[in-house]
């Protein structure tokens, strides 16, 4: 086993700063799996830091970032595909330890020279995989596992210099190794949760074969982060959109921990939550002694909505409105050079197209680019290597609350696609009080820090009701529980009936103007997690 490096490496971030830190590295290779992602984090669980770059990223580029191992992602094509992602055949030269799962597995074995075939039995869902020679993959794991499988073709011979260390009934090679060429191959996912020991096969590649002590950890990225960012910011101001979410509040904390009152954060208070605006000021202007332009613009952009009820037109004048009303906040403070941002790494890695191409990039990011380009300000966004887990941690690291660093996703347009229909003074109250219950009902019967995403919708349509005797014609209100791991899925959430029935009879009773309340049982896909 070789020594794990013992180096200085400067990594570049995209869009961002450099973070210098004392770091072992591993890059994962994405042939378009869906688990790409997911490899990425189970190596960081390992306190090893992992990038995702793309597939046909050349040797020599690889090469420079000295690291300590490479992964090769799955991926939905046929390694005889007309357009199969080939990675450059040098990457099996760089003398660093290689592992292929499943399509990485298939397209090591082509590229030298195997034959790799569509099998007659698909495998997709689990197997049992039997193991039949030592291999430090397996070390400290039973000899027989259910793994999580999910291919059509299959490898059919190995070169010479490889063996096969693990089958399964279908399969002959489902695991291969060349320990002189430190190349390791899978056919199954190891990084899913329906591989059992999947996280120990993990953690025994990035230990055991790459040698890696394992020192990405949130304590030494924050004290690297804050030298870092001195060296960059210098005595220059720094300006940051603070909105109240995860991912700016926890970079509010750690430029204020880094430059104290070089940074100004500005909250623009839209169409924000009941009491959201000054529960948000409270905490960083008061107790974190943060310095904070407080905007309040609620007027300004019912104004330029009015009458508005298309989803997407409602979207562009609430973008197009922050951005002037975040533009002249920050022209009043003097000499800033830096705009700050709260992107995070799955932000940067959904809007970079895989292999260059720009029809396979999952989604634009308003981050991702900078907020506006006319401000003509240099960019930092210290979150942009972490995943939601690790900026959560840094959050709690640097004592910020469970109400910032747990909460929920919001929608950067605010309550305004939670209003089906036209946006008014009388809708935001109605909503507000009725989402103030959800909230208040779920933290009470433990099941908001648990869920994904829970809250109201309010609907554009009104139902016969009686109530004290008495008909009424009122508004409808949509209960909208769900869970996810990343919100590109998500989940309707089971929650107790008698939950349910808390929380319809307290809307019902105490706001004015709802009669029925109803339940979203649907799923994304094929919905969406908000309505808008």
């Amino acid at each position: 086993m070789r020594d794990a490096p013992n180096v200085m490496k400067c990594v570049q971030l995209e869009k961002g700063i450099n973070i210098l830190k004392k770091n072992e590295t591993i890059a994962v290779l994405d042939f378009g799996s869906q688990y790409s992602q997911l490899i990425a984090r189970r190596i960081r669980e390992c306190n090893v830091y992992s990038r995702i770059a793309p597939y046909n990223i050349s040797a020599e580029e690889l090469k420079k970032e000295n690291l300590d191992g490479i992964i090769l992602s799955g991926g939905p094509a046929s390694v005889y595909s007309k357009d199969a992602p080939i990675c450059d055949p040098e990457i099996y030269n760089l003398g660093i330890p290689i592992l292929g799962i499943c399509y990485g597995l298939q397209i090591t074995m082509k590229t030298m020279g195997q034959e790799v075939a569509r099998s007659d039995a698909r495998e997709y869902g689990k197997a049992e995989l039997t193991m039949t020679s030592e291999c430090k993959l397996f070390d400290g794991i039973d000899k027989s596992l259910t793994v999580w499988m999910s291919h059509g073709d299959k490898v059919l011979s190995i070169p010479e210099g490889f063996e096969p260390v693990a089958k399964t009934d279908n399969t002959e090679f489902a695991a291969v190794q060349s320990i002189e060429n430190q190349i390791y191959g899978i056919q199954f996912h190891p990084e899913v949760v329906h591989t059992e020991m999947g996280t120990e096969i993990i953690k025994n590649f990035c230990h055991g074969i790459c040698g890696c002590i394992g020192n990405w950890t949130m304590a030494s990225f924050i004290e690297q982060s804050i030298s870092e960012i001195r060296n960059t910011v210098g005595d220059n101001k720094v300006v940051l959109g603070l909105s109240g979410g995860v991912d700016s509040s926890v970079a509010a904390a750690l430029l204020h921990k880094a430059i104290g009152s070089q940074l100004t954060s500005i909250f623009v208070d839209t169409l924000m939550r009941k009491n959201e605006g000054e529960r948000v000021r409270e905490l960083f202007e008061r107790n974190f002694n943060l310095n904070l332009t407080y905007v309040h613009a609620e007027e300004r952009f019912l104004e330029r909505l009015d009458s508005v009820t298309d989803p997407e037109r409602k979207r562009k004048i609430i973008g197009h409105e922050f951005i002037e009303v975040f533009q002249e906040a920050a022209n009043e403070i003097k000499e800033v050079k830096f705009l700050a941002q709260g992107t995070t790494y799955p932000d940067v890695i959904e809007s970079v197209p895989i292999g260059g191409n720009p029809s396979s990039m999952i989604k634009s990011h308003h981050n991702v680019g900078g907020l506006p380009e006319k401000m003509n300000l240099k960019l930092i966004e210290p979150l942009s290597r972490l995943f939601k887990d690790e900026v959560r941690e840094v959050g709690k690291q640097l004592g910020l609350p469970d109400e910032i660093v747990m909460r929920q996703p919001f929608p950067g347009p605010g309550l305004a696609v939670r209003i089906l229909g036209p946006i008014t003074k009388e809708a935001l109250f109605v909503l507000r009080e009725a989402d103030s219950i959800v909230v208040d009902e779920m933290k009470k019967a433990d099941l908001y820090y648990t869920t994904w995403q829970s809250f109201a919708v309010l609907l554009p349509i009104k139902t016969v009701g009686v109530m004290g005797d008495e008909r009424t014609y009122e508004n409808v209100v949509a209960l909208r529980v769900v869970d996810s791991m990343d919100g590109m899925t998500a989940d309707w959430v089971r929650i107790p009936y008698d939950l349910m029935a808390t929380i319809s009879n307290r809307i019902i009773n105490e706001v004015n103007g709802v009669n029925r309340v109803v339940y979203d049982l649907t799923s994304k896909p094929p919905g969406t997690i908000e309505w808008e």
